[in-house]
């Protein structure tokens, strides 16, 4: 397999490991849970991590919508697509699987929702299609908006991850009451796999409001910066 796609196999895994794993792990573990903050700084910290871990390598998408959104944007080959976001959905996959593992070896484990996305009665608020459809769309958008402002050439180089990090946080903070948030078709499939039933009838969702928010947001950010670098940058200018 070339680098590229191991990296974002390898990126996207610790994304889905250490973001949900605090999740299923750790959010509520008695009188020390780390609660929806805790949980939304370690979907932060994986990107952030995993940016300076393999971004030179292979841009660090580590999510089928950056990809899509960077290809909009006209900053990642159409070529590359279909390859990246099979490393994603594979690291995902692997991911899961691995926290599945470890918190099955508790006993009494109940996987319940296993930090699978959803929407109406499987919203951790309840809330209704449209609500998370529309959520799940434009926090996708805000996210691509900062990483296509975060990687323009004319940005503060070198801190790229950090603001993809701290923004991917504070999405997690707005979102996760509406559907446990996803913004990240990968990290969604690899969590349903395990829950089955309601999440992979939901899956549908969060595949496609992130693919729309991220396209729409590559489509506006070359509109409103045209010149933000080359159209195909090196593997170092990527996320």
């Amino acid at each position: 397999m070339n680098k590229r796609f191991l990296a974002e196999l390898l990126g996207t895994f610790w994304l889905v490991f250490g973001g949900c794993g605090s999740a299923v792990l750790a959010a509520k573990f008695p009188e020390t849970g780390i609660g929806f903050l805790g949980v939304a700084f370690a979907f932060g910290l994986s990107v952030l991590t995993m940016a300076y871990a393999v971004g030179h390598i292979s841009g660090a998408h580590l999510n089928p919508a950056v990809s899509v959104g960077l290809w909009t944007a006209g900053r990642f080959p159409a070529r590359e697509l279909a390859p990246y976001i099979a490393a994603q959905v594979l690291g995902g996959v692997i991911g899961a699987a691995v926290l599945y593992v470890i918190a099955s070896g508790l006993p009494g484990f109940d996987p319940g929702g296993f930090a699978a996305n959803g929407y109406a009665e499987h919203s951790p608020g309840h809330y209704s299609l449209l609500s998370c459809m529309l959520a799940e769309t434009v926090l996708t958008f805000i996210f691509l908006i900062i990483i296509l402002g975060a990687t323009d050439r004319r940005a503060p180089g070198k801190f790229a991850p950090i603001a993809i990090g701290l923004g991917l946080t504070l999405i997690h903070l707005v979102g996760i009451p509406v559907t446990n948030l996803s913004v990240n078709p990968a990290r969604s499939t690899g969590p349903a796999l395990f829950v089955g039933g309601w999440a992979l009838a939901q899956l549908w969702l969060f595949w496609v409001a992130p693919l729309v928010g991220a396209a729409l947001a590559g489509l506006f950010y070359g509109v409103m910066a045209p010149d933000a670098g080359e159209k195909i940058p090196r593997e170092e200018e990527a996320v």
